[in-house]
């Protein structure tokens, strides 16, 4: 099954609702920063969570969250658009420990508590909108929760998980973001509190192999969810040779010029997703004309 996110709305329009299925993706940032279990709880939990603020865009807007609690696993940053892509990177991939208190990777000692989380929205206008807030957890799916009522002012819950295997790579991951829409009736947030505290972990509703649908009919009822639209999500990064190209040549001719000259040529690599593009000498000869 490939990963996919549906966007709902429940208890006739009072409460929205997303939920994703995201195995695929952080597999692949697994797979391209090589991030040991704890990392890759953190950074799956964070492309997750991602996706689905991705989602509440739209046509070309774009987001970047970051994630800087003071913790082993340092800066977490990811970028989201309103098409399901995402891409992201942690500044220590090779980050594990032994599991906490409840048998769970210890997402919360790798991110640490001490540090902020912020998004910064591009919806196509002049000014970004941003957003910080403190981190109140370090666990992540809390602290989308957080951001979400402080920043923005949407009463939320976010559920976030991610399973590793033995190998390293991704058993299971997904998530949910239910939100509560003005009006919404003390006996609708009761319900959603109750099964809310009730419900086994995210990560292993999706190991059961839960479907974004069935994970919000688990949260909502089975009658209660009306989905109303469904997309793909996938690990996407935008980088490319021509890019990065055109990086170098902005450099100026000074510096291209001191690159030929030592190394003969030049070799960079994509944070976001370990791509490495080489430019041979003739090319940066080529680029050092455009600089010129």
């Amino acid at each position: 099954m490939s990963d996919y996110l549906v966007k709902a709305l429940a208890f006739d329009g009072e409460v929205r609702a997303y939920a994703v299925r995201s195995t695929e993706t952080v597999g692949e940032g697994q797979r391209r920063h090589h991030t040991w279990p704890t990392a890759s709880a953190a950074l799956g939990r964070s492309l997750t969570a991602t996706a689905m603020l991705g989602a509440m865009l739209k046509g070309d807007q774009k987001l970047t969250v970051k994630i800087n609690g003071g913790g082993p696993i340092g800066l977490i940053l990811v970028d989201g658009n309103a098409k399901g892509e995402v891409r992201g990177y942690v500044s220590n991939p090779q980050v594990h420990f032994d599991l906490n208190e409840h048998g769970k990777l210890d997402v919360r000692r790798a991110v640490g508590t001490e540090g902020t989380l912020s998004v910064v929205k591009d919806i196509g206008m002049r000014d970004y909108f941003t957003g910080q807030v403190p981190i109140v957890s370090g666990e992540l799916g809390e602290d989308f929760t957080y951001y979400l009522f402080n920043s923005e002012q949407v009463p939320s819950s976010v559920g976030v998980g991610v399973l590793v295997n033995p190998d390293n790579s991704i058993l299971a991951a997904g998530g949910f973001i239910i939100q509560l829409m003005p009006g919404a009736q003390d006996e609708t947030i009761t319900k959603i509190e109750k099964r809310l505290s009730e419900i086994p972990p995210i990560s292993k509703l999706i190991e059961k192999g839960l479907t974004p649908e069935e994970l919000l009919e688990e949260i909502c009822g089975q009658d209660n969810v009306k989905v109303i639209e469904k997309m793909p999500i996938s690990f996407t990064c935008t980088c490319s040779k021509e890019r990065f190209s055109h990086a170098i040549i902005s450099l100026g001719q000074a510096e291209i010029e001191d690159i030929i000259k030592t190394d003969g040529q030049a070799e960079v690599e994509c944070h976001f997703c370990n791509e490495k593009y080489i430019f041979a000498k003739e090319e940066l000869e080529k680029m050092l004309e455009e600089a010129k």
